[in-house]
């Protein structure tokens, strides 16, 4: 699935030649992933694009009123989720098309943005500017602007598993199964660690080793594992620098044990049982001892009563 660098990726790419342009045309195909398909096919045709920005997974065209010819009444926001397979790319139209775009938008430039998506798990929506603040108040911190005082706030008191943290969207939006494994091998933190069980210093390391690796993995146009690629239809590089997404049975590069696999917080977690040393379990307590001692205090209070 795309996380926050490939996505980032994409929103850089679009960036660069979106604004500006209008949108003659919507042609849809399957719409079982769109919101509301009708109202991207009668309103957006005749607004123009302002931005291309991320929130999180998400990709965010910025869109306002060319002319009374557009349906919109108020700046809006085309959201899109790539969920797992989704390809946002332009196009010349006379491009051949590739099976499984679901999405047309015709531009004024003689392009087209597609939506292509084989097994459809992705969304897209129409946000009005009214609403955008409501929807992005649904995400968390975005990972590559929280402070290190956030981040303690939010992992620090936490009893969860530190890898289901890094992998909650209320939390940090963006990061994914990729960005976590990888994150936690750089700092060195088994995936299975209670949060609130992390020293300060662990912390710390592990907030610097987020962004360390997502801005890596921005630079390299994040990491083609399936289906993903850029918005000009480009493969990432970054799945070449993984030292332990998916590298199980493989030798770590730190120290040569082989690289384990196991599920937490529901999906696979990768990481090298050397470098990433598992939670110690808690030692029972000792039922004998306590009941002996026990024992000897009740005495103790038998003793005294009858002495006074």
């Amino acid at each position: 699935m795309p996380e926050l660098p490939e996505v980032e990726t994409v929103v850089r790419g679009l960036r660069a030649s979106l604004p500006g342009r209008t949108i003659l045309e919507v042609r849809l195909g399957k719409t079982d992933f769109i919101d509301d398909p009708v109202a991207l096919a009668e309103r957006l045709p005749g607004s123009r694009i302002c931005n291309v920005t991320r929130l999180g997974k998400f990709v965010s065209i910025d869109l306002v009123s060319n002319g009374p010819a557009t349906g919109l009444a108020e700046p809006c926001y085309l959201v899109i989720h790539l969920g797992m397979t989704g390809q946002l790319t332009t196009r010349h139209s006379g491009d051949p098309v590739a099976p499984h775009t679901h999405v047309f938008f015709a531009l004024d430039d003689g392009r087209e943005l597609r939506y292509t998506d084989v097994r459809r798990f992705g969304r897209i929506l129409l946000v009005p500017e009214s609403r955008i603040a409501e929807f992005r108040n649904h995400l968390g911190a975005e990972p590559l602007e929280i402070t290190l005082e956030e981040f303690r706030a939010r992992f620090g008191s936490r009893r969860a598993r530190v890898k289901a943290l890094l992998l909650d969207q209320r939390v940090l939006r963006g990061v994914g199964n990729i960005y976590a494994d990888e994150s936690l091998f750089r700092a060195r933190i088994h995936p299975a660690r209670i949060a609130s069980n992390l020293t300060q210093t662990q912390i710390a390391t592990l907030h610097q080793s987020v962004r360390e690796i997502l801005t890596a993995a921005i630079r390299l146009r994040g990491s083609s594992i399936s289906d993903y690629v850029d918005s000009d239809g480009n493969r990432g590089e970054f799945q070449l620098r993984h030292r332990v997404y998916q590298r199980d049975g493989k030798p770590c590069v730190r120290c040569r044990e082989k690289i384990r696999r196991m599920i937490v917080a529901g999906r696979s977690s990768h990481f090298c049982p050397r470098c990433q040393p598992a939670p110690r379990p808690r030692k029972p307590r000792q039922a004998g001892k306590k009941t002996a001692n026990a024992r000897g205090r009740k005495s103790e209070r038998s003793t005294g009563a009858g002495a006074a």
